[in-house]
């Protein structure tokens, strides 16, 4: 039993030194470029989101600009009875 374990963990260690991985396959300058292409698309992610959020917050903003006065009555938690 113990000798198939460490043939399984002989086997297991030489794949792993076996395989590539695609840094090693690849030219510095080309690997340096698609992880300059990988930052820049991910800042882009982060600016379009980052927008998203500011036109929703506007829109919000405009909504609530725009209601009116019954709106806002109907949206109070005030019991109004009391106050007529």
């Amino acid at each position: 039993m113990k000798k198939k374990r460490k043939q399984n963990q002989n086997q297991r260690s030489n794949k792993k030194q076996d395989e590539l991985t695609l840094k090693d396959s690849l030219n510095s300058e080309i690997f340096k470029q698609l992880n300059d292409k990988k930052k820049e698309l991910e800042k882009a992610e982060v600016e379009r989101i980052e927008k998203e959020k500011q036109k929703k917050l506007e829109e919000k903003r405009i909504r609530e600009k725009n209601k009116s006065f019954e709106e806002l009555l109907n949206e109070s938690n005030m019991n109004w009875e009391k106050y007529k």
